[in-house]
């Protein structure tokens, strides 16, 4: 199971980024995955997550109605649309999974490495 996060950058304030997961060494049909973060001194933190069939989703409060994720079988990689960006969503932002069927929406048995998402004037 691999699982690798990239699009981050500095963006100012207000602005948008387009992250993306790409999936590998597993079904990646059968399988939730989601996107987590952690700013520094803070524990990492459930951002969005989707399910295997796309037909739910979870959003953390702080996120909802500016974030959205979505996910492209085809490519083996799940997308998280960030749109006006604040200070505060400056963090590390992993993808993961669960890799049990039926298992959590957003699970961590498996973590890629993140990429850095940074947000300032």
């Amino acid at each position: 199971v691999q699982l690798q996060a990239c699009g981050g950058g500095l963006v100012q304030p207000g602005g948008s980024l387009k992250l993306s997961c790409a999936a590998s060494g597993f079904a990646f049909d059968e399988y939730a995955i989601g996107w987590f973060r952690q700013a520094p001194g803070k524990e990492r933190e459930a951002v969005s997550c989707i399910n295997h069939r796309a037909d739910t989703t979870y959003y953390a409060d702080s996120v909802k109605g500016r974030f959205t994720i979505t996910r492209d079988s085809p490519k083996n990689t799940v997308y998280l649309q960030m749109s006006s960006l604040k200070p505060e969503d400056t963090a590390v932002y992993y993808c993961a999974t669960d890799h049990v069927v039926g298992g959590s929406i957003c699970g961590e048995n498996y973590r890629g490495k993140g990429t850095l998402v940074t947000v300032s004037s």
